[in-house]
């Protein structure tokens, strides 16, 4: 069916801070509304408030027709213990719900309830909308089309992190909603993936809003973006697409500056004509009264008459102030100006496999022969489950092998993101926790640097599991910054980073002189990081384009 959400007013904060306010939107049938803004800007408050999750302090949600089905499908980025794949899959596409209530209203028919046959009659309709008719079979061909080689019947819990970022992608491509809010939908997924889930999106005739900290998946699929403006506390909305909502941003945000520099140095030049007419009159007043004794009345008259011109001009000028249209000076937007310190050089030759073999299951990595070299740029790809990871682990000497050889060289220093996201999971304050991984830094010297990346008191007292994976991420990053490194290793270092955190992110990696292992699906950040070497993962093995 198709369905319009409408939305106005609408306002939403956590405490006594304002997310945004005065939000109007309107989500048709067939608009991919892209939804943007740093992180804690309350991108998924505003999701959560479409699906009717949460409540808003104010303003108003219409959905017409009131009984169109509205999905929600945030990142799950913890497996439900005990859950199957299919009920997975059944409890993200809605049917599950669905199956339950037509259950009820099943019993209630048959015990016969008063208006158990029009909650029969609603409740089937909504479970055949949902596609609880053909669920199991479509289920099947889905999971069969990308890859997913599991039984369904296996717990999530027993997939790799490539098979459940593949059921994740299957739960979205077997939803049959009538309004999509979707929550990071990319991360995780590979370029296979990614092409699916841009296919899927651009054909959906229902309404969509989503998150996305991925620019080449934005500029492919929306056709409108909504920006949460946290720094100019204002709510933006942009037609056209990803890439002229950068354009329309960039101007406008330019006009707004030159319009306040404009009435800045207006204000600034009157106030001075101001200051100095005073200066004149209050000149006057202290020459009449030193020539007080004057007895030539005609000479006196001048002086009043001169005084009174000043003051009278003074008063005009300050009217000319108060007339003014005020413009509110644009916020100076915080900026993460990351670097990422550099150690000694290594040896020439950082890291090597020879005829490496591993084997974990069913998977079996090699054999590879490798050697990364000093100053080594390298961009590593391939699908999900194809072993990355394991090629990672094998260079850092972190994976025991089964045949074959790693050695690591003299003199290297390990920096990596993946790595230090994992000492920010436990109670310990956000402080405690970075602290401890650079002991040679002093309290004030940790704060100010978790601040440069955004993590402020706020977050540093907090118990570091309770950041959202993007301030962990700022955290493993600022980490980078404090230890010198110079063998570089990042594992899709996008995920959960907003855009602006992205950016500044790569012109770091401009900057850095080490060697450099990338991993990333993110199709711009491949083009834009320099690198020397692309090494392609296909099913444990290695190969160098």
């Amino acid at each position: 069916m198709s369905a319009t959400l409408v939305v106005k007013d609408l306002s939403a904060g956590h405490g006594e801070r304002t997310l945004f306010s005065g939000l109007d939107l309107v989500v048709a049938p067939g608009d991919v509304i892209g939804l943007v803004g740093v992180n804690g800007a309350g991108k998924s408050t505003l999701l959560r408030l479409l699906a009717g999750l949460d409540t808003p302090e104010g303003g108003s949600l219409r959905l017409s027709p009131a009984s169109a089905n509205v999905g929600h499908l945030p990142q799950e980025p913890e497996r439900r213990e005990g859950e199957s794949v299919r009920d997975f899959l059944a409890r993200r596409t809605g049917v599950a719900a669905a199956q339950a209530a037509l259950n009820e209203a099943t019993e209630g028919l048959v015990e016969g309830r008063p208006g158990a046959d029009d909650a029969y009659a609603a409740s089937l309709d909504r479970w055949l909308d949902l596609g609880g008719a053909d669920l199991e079979e479509r289920a099947e061909e889905v999971a069969d089309s990308l890859g997913l080689k599991v039984s369904l019947d296996l717990p999530m819990t027993a997939l790799s992190g490539g098979q459940a970022a593949r059921a994740g992608l299957a739960s979205l491509l077997l939803s049959r909603y009538d309004v999509f809010l979707l929550d990071e939908p990319t991360n995780d997924l590979d370029l296979d993936g990614l092409e699916r889930l841009e296919s899927f999106v651009k054909g959906l005739r229902a309404g969509t809003v989503l998150i996305s900290h991925d620019r080449e998946f934005l500029a492919r699929t929306v056709t409108k973006v909504l920006e949460l403006d946290l720094h100019q506390q204002q709510v933006n909305l942009y037609g056209g697409g990803y890439e002229a909502y950068l354009e329309e941003r960039a101007v406008a945000r330019r006009h707004a500056r030159e319009e306040y520099d404009e009435y800045a140095d207006t204000k600034a030049s009157l106030e001075a004509r101001a200051q100095m007419q005073r200066n004149w009159m209050e000149h006057g007043v202290r020459n009449a009264r030193r020539k007080g004794g004057d007895n030539d009345k005609k000479a006196r008259a001048t002086r009043a008459e001169s005084t009174e011109k000043q003051a009278s001009k003074a008063r005009q000028t300050q009217r000319m102030i108060e007339r003014l249209d005020v413009v509110e000076e644009p916020r100076k937007e915080w900026e993460l100006r990351m670097e990422i310190a550099t150690a000694p050089r290594s040896g020439s030759v950082v890291a090597t496999l020879r005829a490496a073999v591993a084997k974990r299951g069913d998977f079996a990595f090699g054999p590879v022969d490798l050697q990364i070299d000093w100053a080594d740029r390298v961009a590593i790809t391939g699908a999900n489950g194809a072993g990355k990871s394991t090629l990672l682990a094998a260079l850092l000497g972190r994976l025991e092998l089964d045949g074959g050889s790693a050695v690591l060289g003299s003199g290297v220093v390990v920096g990596e993101v993946d790595q230090a996201r994992g000492l920010f999971l436990g109670g310990e304050p956000l402080a405690d926790a970075f602290a401890a991984a650079v002991p040679e830094f002093t309290d004030e010297e940790v704060r100010t640097l978790l601040a440069k990346f955004g993590l402020k008191a706020a977050h540093v007292l907090r118990p570091a599991g309770t950041l959202s994976p993007g301030e962990r991420t700022r955290a493993a990053l600022a980490l980078l910054q404090a230890r010198g490194v110079n063998l570089l290793v990042l594992d899709e270092p996008t995920n959960h980073l907003d855009l602006p955190a992205i950016e500044q992110l790569e012109s770091a990696l401009g900057s850095y002189t080490g060697t450099l292992l990338l991993v990333t699906h993110d199709r711009r950040m491949l083009d834009t990081v320099a690198v020397n070497r692309r090494i392609e993962v296909r099913d444990g093995r290695v190969h160098e384009l």
